[in-house]
Parts: structure tokens; C-alpha cells; sequence
């Protein structure tokens, strides 16, 4: 007999269908923006990797209200450091920090937090304040969301990502480290094959056979190599290498342009914006080509994106102008999770995408074999149709930036990997409007799975929580 919704959300008042809300429109400030020149429902210029991104949501419901949080308890005071070489201040940003014109109306931090947010800061920055972080209490924390003022949610994520080790004794060193080593693959991929050729020529000593050539008044003519001729088909062939590449950076800075249109942060003429830009594709060309196997694939751009917005919005001065190693260093950890979805040879094997996919629909038909039924078997709704983009892309597509923002500190703090969370996520997604997607027909479900409704992302976290506890072993 088929099993439906689990009692436990039945009997919970935050179980209920966005049917039965009534309807309302979504500000428009958290709404998604088209690009320039496309209607509304014409389908957007950045599509996911392999098949297109289809369009920004169009149905609009109202959310339900979120559950009422249980109020933590006041903090102690922040323990007294026990480095005085190395105060809290070093990397813990001042709540005081001039506004910034680039960040966008719906993820500024909010001028007057709720009553919650302040124990709830404090908290987070007693945590981070210890010589030796905590990484379970961390994660218990972030758990429950991460304040978006303070510039805590940077620090979180690169302690989180790995990026960042639990002593914070070595994190001038390690951060030194990387940093270095980042401008290391910049001057060696970035570099044009025509200032290489320079450099290797200054490097040999031409120098001194220009001056014997003067002297029998001769012009000295460089020797060059059959790897070193621009038009060499050699395999080792700098430039032939660099005309290979050519195709896969004019990719990214297209994706690049149309990253995020409706957020000044990253589109516009204004410097900040044009700055952000050549960031991100510098990082995405850097990893490009010291990953020959996967290089760049569309969407990766949209990825890269909440990294390197929550850590160039850092309020400490020094962290923000290190947001592009930084990011680089954190995209990659992220992307080691989700790697193999990149790759096309790999997607029916069991670390594929279709794999994934596939364990989706097996965590569906765990907590809701009614609704798994009616999505594969009756209306043949299968989860490539709609989980694909939601799986490759972390979700950046289905909802705004803020809302991504939040969802994300779900997925970073799990034990097991974002992975896992994000399958609980889209397993949630799909029972909160599991009434409206029984009462549908194959195309119905299709275009309601591709357009996400609004929700509250409080009540998605909560469900997608109580899935992990619930999970058939």
C-alpha cells in the first residue's frame, strides 16, 4: 500500500499546501530580474550545463509564516583570547562599516536586527573568537542560519569550506599561503604567449648576443622554436594551447556578463561592477585550465557567484581585497562535492548526475511514496525534467539571492556534505506543493517544478530538517 505524507507533518501546523495561502504578490525587490531585451517568460540567456536554464518563476504564492524559532539563551561573554598576539578584531570584521551603493536592495544587512539576531550574533562571534574553533558547535549554529550583518557569514563559510583551518593561530599563515600561491596560477595560465615568449628570450641571455651583433653591425633575429610559432599545431605548443583556450574564456566572459543582471553588484558600467566581472572570470579561466577535465562548464558561473558576493562584501578591508583567492580557494572545495556532475562522460554512471537524481527520487518515495507515484508513474514527470538544474546549480535558479544565501548556510554546514542536504531540500520542495502537483496532469507539474512558487524559506529549511531525521535506513 502506498505510503503518503508522514503524520508528523500532517499533525504540524507548519504542514500545509501553498493551494491553501491566499495569494499574494512577491515584493519586487526579491523578485528576479529578466535580462535586458527578454520578456518575462522568454527563456534566459545563461542556460545550466547541457540543457537550458528555463526561465525566471512566474507563479507567484504567498508564504505561509515561518515557525517560531525558540529563543536562545543570552550568551556568556565572549572568553578572553588566549593569543594576545592575535586579537579577535585581526579577523573578526566591525559591525561598523560604511553602506555600500553595489549591494543590492534585497541582501543588505538589515539596519535594525530582530530581537533574536543579537544573542544570536553574539553567539557566532564568542564561537569564532576561540583559539580553537569548535566545527559541530559551528555547524550546530550556522545551522539555524547565519546573521547576515558583521561580515560573520565570510568567516563562517571559509571555516565551513575547509579554506580556513579550527586553530585560528595558523590563519595568517594559511591565508598568506594560498594567496600567494593564487597569484602564482594567475602569472602562469593568464600570462599571453607573446610576454612569455619575451620573458624565456630576456631569460636565455639574447642580451649578449645582441651586443656581439652590433659590433659586426648585424640586427639579431630571434630563434624561435617550433613550440613558440604562433602557428604550431604541436600539442605542447604554448600558442596553440592558447588558441585552444580562446573558445572556453570567450564562454565564461559571456556567462560572466550575464551573471546575476538585476544586481548592480554584478552588472553595470560602474567600476565596482566592471571590477567584479574580471574577478570572476579570472577565477573561473584559473580553474578552467588546471582542471583540463572538466574545464568550464555553463552554470559554474552561477555557483561562483554567492561566494565571492558574501566574501567581496567582507566589512574588514583587507578580507574583501583578498575575495578573489579566497573565493577561488572555497569554489574549488565546493565544487569537489559536485564535480563529477560536470562531467558529461559521467552521467550514467553512479557518481552522475542521473545517479543523484536518481536518489532523489528514492528519498521521495521514502517519506512520500503517494507523491512519488503520481510524479513517476502517472504523469511520467521525471526528475530530469526539473532536478537537474536544481541539483547543478545549488538551487541559484529557483529562488532569490537572499533566499539562496540562507539555503546555502544549510548546505555548507552538514557533516556529510552539501550533497546530502541539497537532496533533502529538493525533497522538501516537492512535498510542500505536493497537493498541487497530485492534482495535476504531466504538463501542469512540468511547468510548476520548472517555475518554483515563492515560499518561505524558513518553513522549506524546517521540513528539509526533519527529513534527515526521518530518513528509511
Amino acid at each position: 500500500m502506498a505510503r503518503s505524507v508522514p503524520e508528523w507533518m500532517m499533525g504540524s501546523s507548519l504542514w500545509s499546501s501553498l493551494d491553501d495561502r491566499p495569494q499574494s504578490k512577491r515584493p519586487p525587490a526579491t523578485a528576479k530580474q529578466p535580462n535586458a531585451g527578454e520578456s518575462p517568460t522568454s527563456p534566459p540567456s545563461n542556460p545550466n550545463p547541457v540543457r537550458s536554464v528555463p526561465p525566471p518563476k512566474a507563479a507567484e504564492v504567498a508564504e505561509s509564516p515561518p515557525p517560531t524559532p525558540s529563543p536562545l539563551p543570552p550568551p556568556a561573554a565572549p572568553p578572553p583570547s588566549h593569543f594576545p598576539s592575535i586579537p579577535p578584531s585581526a579577523f573578526l570584521p566591525s559591525p561598523a562599516r560604511p553602506s555600500q551603493p553595489d549591494r543590492p536592495p534585497d541582501v543588505q544587512d538589515p539596519a535594525s536586527p530582530l530581537p533574536d539576531d543579537a544573542p544570536r550574533r553574539a553567539r557566532f562571534l564568542a564561537e569564532l573568537s576561540k583559539r580553537v574553533i569548535d566545527l559541530t558547535e559551528l555547524r550546530k549554529l550556522a545551522a539555524q542560519g547565519v546573521p547576515d550583518s558583521s561580515g560573520i557569514r565570510s568567516i563562517v563559510w571559509k571555516v565551513l569550506l575547509g579554506y580556513l583551518p579550527c586553530n585560528r593561530e595558523i590563519w595568517p599563515d594559511e591565508m598568506r599561503k594560498k594567496r600567494v600561491q593564487y597569484e602564482a596560477f594567475k602569472e602562469e595560465l593568464l600570462i599571453n604567449p607573446s610576454e612569455l615568449a619575451r620573458r624565456l628570450e630576456l631569460s636565455s641571455g639574447t642580451e649578449n648576443d645582441n651586443a656581439k651583433g652590433e659590433g659586426r653591425g648585424l640586427l639579431h633575429r630571434s630563434e624561435i622554436t617550433q613550440d613558440e610559432h604562433p602557428l604550431s599545431l604541436g600539442k605542447t605548443s604554448v600558442w596553440n594551447k592558447y588558441f585552444q583556450d580562446t573558445e572556453i574564456i570567450e564562454q565564461i566572459d559571456r556567462d560572466v556578463m550575464r551573471t546575476h543582471p538585476g544586481m548592480h553588484f554584478f552588472s553595470g558600467d560602474s567600476p565596482s561592477a566592471k571590477s567584479n566581472q574580471e574577478a570572476l572570470k579570472r577565477i573561473l579561466v584559473v580553474f578552467a585550465k588546471l582542471n583540463p577535465g572538466i574545464r568550464y562548464v555553463q552554470g559554474m558561473n552561477e555557483v561562483l557567484a554567492p561566494i565571492f558576493y558574501v566574501f567581496r562584501n567582507d566589512p574588514d578591508e583587507e578580507n574583501a581585497a583578498q575575495a578573489e583567492p579566497d573565493t577561488f580557494f572555497c569554489f574549488v572545495e565546493l565544487l569537489s562535492g559536485f564535480r563529477d556532475h560536470f562531467c558529461q562522460q559521467l552521467d550514467n554512471s553512479v557518481v552522475g548526475i542521473r545517479s543523484t537524481m536518481t536518489r532523489l527520487t528514492q528519498i521521495l518515495r521514502q517519506h512520500d511514496e503517494e507523491l512519488w507515484r503520481h510524479l513517476e508513474i502517472t504523469t511520467k514527470v521525471n526528475p530530469q525534467f526539473y532536478a537537474f538544474r536544481w541539483i547543478t546549480l545549488l538551487l541559484t535558479q529557483e529562488f532569490n539571492f537572499a533566499d539562496c544565501l540562507q539555503i546555502w548556510d544549510m548546505l555548507l554546514c552538514d557533516p556529510d556534505g552539501p550533497l546530502e542536504s541539497l537532496l533533502r531540500v529538493c525533497c522538501a520542495m516537492l512535498i510542500l506543493i505536493r497537493r498541487r502537483l497530485l492534482a495535476g496532469d504531466f504538463t501542469s507539474n512540468l511547468k510548476l517544478l520548472q517555475h518554483y512558487p515563492s515560499t518561505n524559506i524558513s518553513h522549506l529549511l524546517y521540513v528539509a530538517d526533519k527529513l534527515r531525521g526521518r530518513s528509511v535506513q
